[in-house]
């Protein structure tokens, strides 16, 4: 028994401590018996049962570990909250007197705004009253869409009473015209006549243009002959409009008489035409007198040139340069372009003009372009280009230099134009 336990060999006592290390120890006595020495020598483990062992262990110390680390977080979450409710809040900082003063300052500034415009009222806001009329009008007859974009001056243009005479409103329905609004709505009311109407009208285009045969409301001038004594080129002085057209004085010059035996050449005589922008309408009072029908299409800007015209025995049309030439396809034998378009009009809608006058020229009918104003440069690359996009014929083709104050200082140039719709196509 006092003999130590050497690896080799091993007696009772050592077998017996190291069984109740490995294996299961059953203590029966014929267990205990011995053997022969060299069954003395102690087996080890299986390393199967050793590794499922270890691996136990392992995963035991894991989760203990994993269920100290969730105790310890329970514990900081409880005493961290049971700190914030424990702690009393310490108040905020003051604020500086700057902030102060800057938020006084703009509270002020938008009370004072405020006053200035007051917010809208909580309730719906009703829209504004439109006329009846107008909506009458509607149901009967489409508004030009551009009138739409002008509710104000439309709205005011039709506010009259029925069956009543009509507002002193030419302004007015000059405004919507050149805005886009046109043809304007129809109205059910009386037209204001003058007080001492003329009894009797000139049957001579360039007689005296009477006084009395128009209501001067909007005029600084009261009269034609103010007109005429105002501004001799504006179309009122009849001394100033007979000899017009009927001249050569420049190569921008197309004399009606010269203009007429072009056409009597050609076989391709003028009997209708069209004046767009003709003013008074003195080319189409020179057309008059040699039997030719001449429509004017015209504006008040600024002066009564419709009456004007109207006074002289002549048709004028209240039409804006952008609306559609109210002419039937292929019927007129010349279309005349005055001072009303030039330059100032965007390219884009001058093509749609153009090609507008192609549409109501009858095969072999005539285009006159008289002295159409632009800058040089722009003549030659952008208004000869696309004129020569209609494929007409060059009967005319002159250009001169714009020698007033304006011409000189832009650059601009003159052109006058004569030319001939194909007669095939």
């Amino acid at each position: 028994m006092g003999s130590s336990c050497s690896p080799l060999y091993r007696p009772l006592h050592c077998q017996f401590t190291l069984k109740q290390r490995f294996v299961s120890w059953n203590p029966q006595p014929q267990e205990l018996k011995p053997k022969r020495p060299q069954s003395f020598l102690i087996k080890a483990p299986k390393p199967r049962n050793f590794e499922q062992m270890e691996m136990g262990f392992t995963m035991g110390l894991n989760m203990l570990l994993l269920l100290a680390m969730v105790a310890t977080n329970i514990l900081s979450l409880y005493h961290l909250s049971t700190t914030l409710q424990s702690k009393p809040q310490t108040p905020p900082p003051p604020v500086p007197d700057h902030l102060l003063h800057q938020l006084h300052t703009i509270r002020a500034t938008i009370n004072h705004l405020t006053r200035l415009h007051p917010n809208p009222p909580t309730t719906t806001v009703k829209p504004p009253t439109v006329p009846s009329d107008l909506l009458l009008y509607a149901h009967l007859s489409p508004v030009a869409s551009s009138c739409r974009d002008y509710p104000d001056l439309l709205h005011r243009y039709m506010n009259y009473t029925p069956f009543s005479l009509c507002p002193l409103d030419a302004d007015l329905a000059e405004s919507l015209i050149l805005r886009g609004c046109h043809p304007l709505p129809r109205r059910r009311c009386f037209a204001r006549t003058p007080p001492k109407p003329p009894t009797s009208l000139p049957t001579d285009p360039f007689a005296p243009l009477p006084d009395n045969a128009n209501i001067w409301t909007k005029y600084s001038c009261k009269s034609f002959t103010c007109l005429a004594r105002f501004n001799g080129d504006l179309g009122f002085d009849m001394r100033v409009e007979k000899p017009k057209f009927m001249a050569y004085k420049t190569d921008l010059d197309l004399p009606i008489p010269q203009l007429l035996q072009i056409a009597k050449s050609a076989n391709s005589p003028i009997r209708l035409a069209l004046d767009v922008g003709g003013g008074t309408g003195t080319f189409a009072a020179q057309m008059k007198l040699r039997n030719a029908t001449v429509v004017t299409t015209t504006m008040n800007l600024g002066s009564p040139y419709g009456e004007a015209a109207a006074a002289r025995g002549l048709v004028a049309l209240h039409v804006p340069l952008q609306q559609r030439l109210p002419v039937f396809d292929g019927v007129l034998d010349l279309v005349r372009c005055g001072h009303a378009v030039n330059r100032w009009i965007p390219v884009t809608a001058m093509e749609f003009l153009f090609f507008d006058v192609d549409r109501v020229l009858r095969s072999g009918g005539y285009f006159w372009i008289d002295r159409f104003f632009s800058r040089g440069g722009d003549l030659e690359k952008v208004y000869s280009p696309f004129i020569g996009k209609l494929g007409y014929k060059k009967v005319k083709w002159a250009v001169a230099n714009k020698t007033d104050s304006g011409g000189v200082k832009n650059g601009e140039v003159y052109l006058t134009a004569l030319l001939q719709k194909p007669v095939t196509k």
